[in-house]
């Protein structure tokens, strides 16, 4: 899409989606109860001293995440403490796409992923030899960037001969929240994010009671989806930001009464989401403003008209 010289719109409409979507994720939620060669893992372990005859009283783990575009390690010791961390994120290349691509994203994870873990060790203070076990994201996630982690920590896992401790994605955004608060079991976690929503009740490490899920898409992806429609990556104020972190940005300035949406399944008696028939009546009030705009699309074969215009345009700039 175009985006038009005056752009009042794109500073109340975000407004109305964003306070839409917390509106009925907090509706829903109120019903409750109120692969790295061998060679380089090799010299990778040689970078560090080891101190085989060292006891340390507390258990510490080296935990490395790469389920999506983030690559990211910490070492953590049984008591919750973060000894050492680092992180390496993608945002900025992924902007530039308009969206992660997979393939691109496993590449880049391959790239950092030795150099990340290293980082959180040395900031840590710890050895290879002296971690307890080694925990991976191994779903839910992107296969191909998880495959990466993965492939990488089975070979330190190899090498060192440590435990290795699968990870659940969400199972481990759901208990997170122990590390920094003493929240006792059982608890109720609302977890959201661009590729999941879903209402579950904790009772225990690995003891998850489903309440409500989306039916359909995450509400990230739904907003992601909207700002891609609106070409927000074009909006001086938002060049630098992803999809969701845009709307919500100018939410903040908009009018959130502006325009009349009822949030999909008010009525259902259950604790589900849905967010793909929003989406669809947010495409709906943006087809009829750039009507009224005189904002028009380019069309699949390079064509815009404008008035009594018809004007060329080579292909690789044409809307898919």
């Amino acid at each position: 899409m175009l985006v038009p010289s005056n752009v009042c719109f794109y500073n109340y409409f975000p407004g109305i989606i964003y306070i839409l979507v917390i509106m009925l994720i907090l509706n829903k939620t109120a019903r409750v109860f109120f692969k790295p060669s061998k060679r380089k893992v090799d010299g990778f372990l040689r970078s560090f001293n080891f101190h085989p005859g060292i006891l340390f009283l507390h258990k510490i783990v080296l935990g490395i995440e790469t389920s999506c575009d983030d690559t990211a390690a910490a070492v953590v010791d049984e008591t919750g403490n973060v000894l050492g961390e680092a992180i390496h994120s993608q945002t900025e290349v992924h902007l530039k796409t308009g969206g992660i691509i997979p393939p691109v994203a496993q590449q880049l994870h391959r790239e950092n992923i030795q150099r990340i873990v290293q980082e959180a060790l040395c900031a840590s203070g710890i050895s290879p030899s002296e971690l307890s076990a080694i925990a991976t994201t191994i779903k839910p996630g992107l296969a191909l960037s998880l495959g990466v982690g993965l492939s990488f920590s089975l070979q330190l896992v190899d090498q060192l001969k440590k435990p290795f401790i699968p990870i659940h994605h969400m199972e481990a955004h759901a208990l997170t929240i122990r590390l920094i608060n003493k929240v006792e079991f059982p608890f109720l976690v609302l977890l959201i994010s661009g590729g999941h929503c879903l209402l579950a009740l904790v009772r225990g490490v690995s003891d998850f009671l489903l309440l409500g899920k989306s039916l359909d898409i995450a509400p990230g992806d739904m907003l992601d989806k909207v700002a891609r429609r609106l070409s927000l990556i074009k909006h001086p104020e938002c060049s630098t930001m992803s999809g969701g972190k845009a709307i919500e940005h100018l939410a903040k300035q908009g009018n959130r009464f502006h325009f009349d949406i009822n949030p999909p399944m008010q009525r259902a008696k259950n604790c589900d989401f849905s967010f793909s028939g929003l989406q669809h009546v947010i495409d709906k009030i943006i087809m009829q403003k750039e009507k009224e705009e005189g904002i028009f699309l380019i069309s699949k074969i390079g064509q815009i008209n404008i008035s009594q215009w018809s004007l060329k345009i080579p292909a690789h700039f044409c809307r898919n």
